[in-house]
């Protein structure tokens, strides 16, 4: 009989308790499979643990040990991705919240007039009054408003100048976006002393392209200040 079938027969009759004196069994068949020299065949398990480890070694450990680290892993790589989508969707919702409107004022007038310019250079208008600036992409202090995404955006404003009667009512206002001129309003003529006149337009820019209104050297905008607005808003990003 082989080392093999010893083990597998004391095992078996002590278990039945076919065997008298089981103390005795148990014994011999510690001594039979201390002496074992053939390797175990336990198919996935690692029999051979139990008998040369500690008794706390388990058949199944290093299955065990490899699942875990299979779900470990599984479960960082849920991780990052569950976090990636929070980031994208919180960039998402803040990059959408892209809006403002402004005014002029008086203030902006030439010193002892009623009037903004003419000026011998085309000067960038100043809508000195914010009213909405969402995500903070409108600079009042230069009158520009700075893409902070790529995307397609919709922008509008109104000119609107009075001057004395027979005066010459005369202006132009260009919408710049990276330095070309996009659309304009203007008035020149002696028998109409008051006019406005309102543009929108929708325009693909990439993030940092900036758009600002500019009066064209020589003429004016006079009196009505806060009748000028401008105003845009991300309609949707790219």
């Amino acid at each position: 009989m082989s080392v093999m079938s010893s083990l597998f027969l004391l095992g078996a009759l002590s278990l039945f308790g076919l065997v008298q004196g089981q103390a005795s069994a148990i014994a011999s068949l510690k001594e039979v499979a201390l002496a074992l020299q053939t390797p175990l065949s336990c198919d996935t398990m690692n029999c051979d643990c139990a008998f040369t480890s500690e008794r706390s070694c388990c058949c199944g450990a290093n299955d065990m040990y490899q699942t875990e680290n299979e779900v470990y892993a599984r479960m960082k790589d849920l991780y990052m991705r569950i976090h990636q989508l929070k980031n994208q969707v919180q960039e998402l919702t803040t990059e959408r919240k892209v809006a403002f409107q402004a005014r002029m004022t008086s203030n902006v007038a030439v010193p002892n007039t009623q009037c903004f310019g003419p000026f011998n250079i085309d000067v960038p208008l100043p809508f000195d009054e914010v009213l909405v600036n969402d995500n903070s992409a409108y600079n009042k202090a230069l009158g520009t408003f700075t893409a902070p995404t790529n995307g397609i955006y919709v922008f509008s404003f109104t000119t609107a100048s009075l001057v004395e009667e027979n005066a010459l009512l005369y202006h132009k206002v260009e919408l710049i976006a990276e330095g070309g001129s996009i659309v304009a309003v203007w008035e020149n003529n002696r028998e109409d002393f008051e006019d406005s006149a309102t543009q929108h337009v929708n325009l693909q820019l990439n993030k940092g392209n900036q758009v600002y209104l500019r009066l064209i050297s020589g003429r004016k905008i006079c009196t009505t200040f806060k009748s000028n607005t401008f105003s845009g808003f991300l309609l949707y990003p790219l």
